[in-house]
């Protein structure tokens, strides 16, 4: 992996590389057994946390608390703490619940570390396919060791494209994007875990990924990812609330960004 020259960000990555991993392990012992899991809605019947979250996301604050108790932490099962060492973790623990829950192999395990507003780097772990994802800010993305690269060839009519929905937003908002989107001649997917769209997005299986609405544990280590891929993404977190309110996630293949914004603006018209 690409090192940072910064001594405190590279003890943390090393950190961050085998926990992950673990995580990744714990939580695929929950799924091989999904009798024993017991889940809980959130907002609605779409969002929902399962033991395995709780007990993934208690293992990383564990010992991240334990090897930099002056750093912050975002989680989306424990919420935030906003430490004093100017670095902060934003962690998924199963990103794609609903598909885990299902015994679809869907979701993935997220860890981004920021410095200030920066994330400084992102991994993405995906325990089903045994795919680590990790990028480090200027310093390129791999996946399983081997650099990675956005689809320079991918358009909007070749390839497909990553779409996620919930319901934060008007469920027709996302509706009309994707008529937009098959009618530019294009097609979709949308997998359950916006993590694992994006990095997609970044080794070249997407040509881009579209959510009107997301949060910031579902999506800076793959924002970093696409980045570090060679891959543009919209500014994220940047509204009222900053990055603990999200916000719409946007990321392409440099050459597809014209065209995707043109589809999410027409979507953006009257109905």
């Amino acid at each position: 992996m690409p090192d940072s020259t910064t001594p405190g960000l590279a003890a943390r990555l090393a950190v961050a590389e085998p926990l992950i991993r673990e995580a990744g392990a714990l939580a695929q012992s929950w799924f091989a057994d999904l009798t024993a899991l017991g889940t809980t809605e959130k907002d609605n019947g779409q969002d929902v946390v399962s033991l395995a979250d709780k007990a993934v996301e208690a293992l990383i604050r564990t010992q991240l608390e334990a090897a930099f108790p002056e750093d912050g932490f975002l989680g989306e099962e424990s919420g935030f703490e906003p430490g004093t060492s100017g670095y902060r973790w934003v962690v998924d623990p199963i990103d794609g619940t609903s598909c885990f829950v299902s015994g679809r192999a869907d979701w993935c395990v997220s860890i981004a570390l920021m410095a200030g507003e920066e994330t400084e780097f992102g991994l993405i772990f995906a325990p089903q396919a045994n795919e680590l994802f990790e990028a480090v800010r200027d310093g390129g993305a791999l996946l399983n060791g081997q650099e990675i690269s956005v689809n320079h060839h991918a358009s909007v009519q070749n390839t497909l494209m990553g779409v996620g929905a919930n319901f934060r937003v008007p469920v027709a908002e996302a509706w009309r994007f994707v008529a937009e989107l098959l009618e530019a001649g294009g097609m979709f997917i949308r997998s359950g875990s916006g993590a694992l769209m994006l990095a997609e997005v970044a080794c070249g299986r997407l040509a881009g990924y579209y959510e009107p609405h997301i949060n910031a544990w579902d999506c800076l280590a793959g924002l970093c990812l696409v980045r570090e891929a060679g891959g543009w993404t919209a500014p994220f977190g940047t509204g009222p609330g900053g990055l603990r309110a999200g916000g719409p996630v946007i990321a392409a293949a440099p050459q597809v960004r014209e065209d995707l914004m043109a589809l999410i603006g027409k979507a953006a018209g009257p109905a």
